[in-house]
């Protein structure tokens, strides 16, 4: 959570013009200048808000005081923070959405900056020639939002702990992800662009591995469930060689349970049910004993490992896209 401030208005100059052989020369305080807004901005050089976790608080600049010879006060910088696109932003004490940053330099006023007083010349009339008095500027504001970024993917890539996610991921892009034969590599998602023979190029996430519990905190938590949230398709990856025969459809169902315990729509958003590590021997046994366990079809055999089956696969992922996820 963060505080953010707006500006202060500058307050109306109170002064009377004073030169020689002009006695009476009247009012000429000047306006003040407006206080600064505070403006969010979604950049594509902000991939993540780790940059806004060192800093609580930000407040733009306080407009200037009007003074005399009829000089309006400095209107006081805008201050513009950067976010990523896919960032919501709440009110931290009602929960209340504010703004939700769906496309790159798309910017948001938050907070409005105060307006500046007016100037004791500004109230001079006819009747009342020397008025004695000017207008404070308006105050500024201040909230204290949360921000929650959701990446935006067009297919988010998820599955237990070293399934393959991000060797996928580099086999159908140019991503060059963090790949080890232990669980939990993947520490933040990975986001590339795929370029499929003769489709449209899509986005895809690599969701760091989901385990059971995953909906209430356990493991990497729900901070990587709600990035699934936007994507339009998913890829569910299981590690054929790790299926056991006596529950061949273990793995499937806890990834299946905490999409839907975490948010009923993930459960029944789109996908392709993806075996993978069919390089590894008697995977292709395993995988037998899977197809016919699971109601769910087709089912595609990949190994991301060797590129076997990688180009069908992007081909089903293309034709889901295009048709808005809907198999033909």
């Amino acid at each position: 959570m963060i505080t953010v401030t707006s500006g202060h208005g500058g307050r109306g100059g109170l002064s009377f013009r004073r030169e020689k052989f002009i006695p009476k020369g009247g009012p000429d305080g000047g306006n003040g200048g407006r206080g600064g807004d505070i403006v969010l901005r979604a950049s594509l050089q902000k991939r993540t808000l780790y940059d806004l976790s060192h800093r609580r608080s930000f407040k733009a600049a306080n407009g200037a005081n009007g003074s005399s010879n009829m000089r309006t006060g400095r209107d006081g910088s805008d201050l513009v923070i950067e976010i990523p696109a896919g960032t919501m932003v709440l009110n931290a004490a009602t929960g209340e959405l504010i703004h939700d940053f769906t496309q790159n330099d798309e910017s948001f006023v938050l907070l409005r900056g105060g307006r500046g007083g007016k100037g004791n010349a500004h109230f001079k009339t006819a009747t009342h020639q020397t008025p004695r008095f000017s207008q404070p500027g308006e105050p500024s504001q201040s909230l204290e939002i949360k921000l929650v970024l959701k990446l935006i993917a067009d297919v988010g890539i998820v599955g237990l702990p070293n399934a393959g996610k991000s060797t996928l991921l580099a086999a159908i892009s140019s991503a060059t992800p963090k790949i080890a034969d232990y669980p939990f590599t993947t520490l933040i998602p990975n986001l590339a662009a795929v370029y499929p023979a003769h489709s449209e190029p899509f986005i895809a996430a690599d969701i760091p591995g989901l385990i059971e519990g995953a909906h209430s905190g356990a493991g990497l938590g729900i901070q990587f469930l709600k990035h699934i949230e936007r994507t339009r398709i998913l890829v569910h990856l299981i590690d054929a060689s790790a299926i056991d025969p006596a529950d061949p459809l273990k793995s499937y169902r806890t990834i299946q349970d905490e999409l839907s315990k975490f948010n009923e729509s993930l459960g029944a958003k789109p996908r392709i049910l993806v075996l993978n590590k069919m390089d590894v021997q008697d995977a292709s046994v395993q995988a037998d004993i899977f197809e016919k366990a699971v109601s769910q079809k087709p089912v595609v055999r990949i190994s991301a490992h060797t590129g076997m089956g990688i180009q069908a696969l992007l081909q089903q992922l293309a034709q889901l896209l295009d048709n808005d996820g809907t198999p033909r």
